[in-house]
């Protein structure tokens, strides 16, 4: 059995390792985010390519050490380079790390998730809790969900410490049947490989407040995965991100500035973080 103890001592290593190998990280994603999350790769120790184009996806692919695929903004050309990416990572097997950025918005964002999900070998998959509850009820684990608002959690799907041990057997009922590691974001982030499931209470409110949080992070699981492997690096990155938040809204209280400037701040304590820190501030638990 897993305990909170076990995990923390392995979190110098895990982060040594990602600066250590400085993984290569390809990410096809949004243009809205995308120099976001490659200055978020970056900052802990990892190596970004952004790269979509189908002629070029397969070898791109072949040299890196993790696949991001987010969903956030779609197109018929980027669905294809999505399919040949992780046709050609599976082979190899190199993880695939899925956003799945707004899916119960619209028949498109459901469909290619679904393909992604039946089709490819996925290492982890992390979205906010109304995407993670979509998935599962497309998958048949629930019959019923809340839509999201827009790419945001709905209003009724926020976790909170009433309804995180419903919401963590979700969680984990998914990440068995899936054979994957799931991560869903909230003020309590939820981490499951469908035998440990563990509650992340680190983070700030501002973060939502800024653009491409959430993409950042699936980025930088995606490093920690490349580096380490999909449950203690989901864990990793996770940590990093909101222990970073934290430290970013310090810095803008102590400025009173706002949310362009925590963005900053934010990339910033990815940077700096050491093990210690992650250890002494994790506010994490096993459910």
């Amino acid at each position: 059995m897993i305990n909170k103890e076990i995990l923390l001592q392995k979190i110098p290593n895990l982060l040594n390792e990602v600066k250590t190998k400085n993984p290569l990280t390809h990410c096809i994603t949004n243009f809205v985010t995308v120099n976001d999350c490659a200055n978020a790769i970056l900052a802990i120790g990892g190596s970004p390519i952004m790269s979509e184009d189908t002629e070029e996806v397969s070898e791109v692919v072949s040299i890196a050490d993790a696949l991001v695929i987010n969903i956030g903004k779609l197109n018929q050309e980027q669905v294809e380079s999505m399919k040949v990416s992780s046709n050609q990572a599976n082979k190899i097997n190199t993880p695939i790390i899925l956003d799945p950025v707004g899916v119960g918005i619209s028949n498109l964002r459901n469909r290619v998730t679904l393909e992604l999900i039946e089709n490819y070998k996925l290492a982890a998959i992390r979205g906010n809790i109304t995407e993670i509850k979509t998935i599962a009820k497309l998958t048949g684990i629930i019959s019923q969900s809340n839509t999201a608002k827009g790419v945001d959690v709905s209003n009724e799907d926020i976790i909170t410490k009433d309804n995180l041990n419903t919401n963590a057997k979700i969680i984990s009922k998914l990440a068995s049947k899936l054979n994957t590691v799931i991560l869903a974001s909230g003020p309590i982030d939820i981490l499951s490989n469908g035998e440990t499931t563990i509650a992340i209470n680190n983070g700030d409110e501002m973060m939502p407040q800024i653009t491409g949080s959430g993409c950042m992070l699936s980025s930088i699981v995606g490093s920690c995965i490349g580096a380490t492997n999909p449950f203690e690096g989901t864990l990793l990155a996770a940590l990093l991100m909101t222990i970073a938040g934290e430290h970013a809204r310090a810095q803008v209280d102590n400025e009173n500035s706002g949310t362009g400037s925590f963005r900053t701040y934010l990339i910033d304590y990815l940077y700096k973080l050491d093990s210690e820190t992650l250890i002494n501030e994790s506010n994490i638990e096993i459910i």
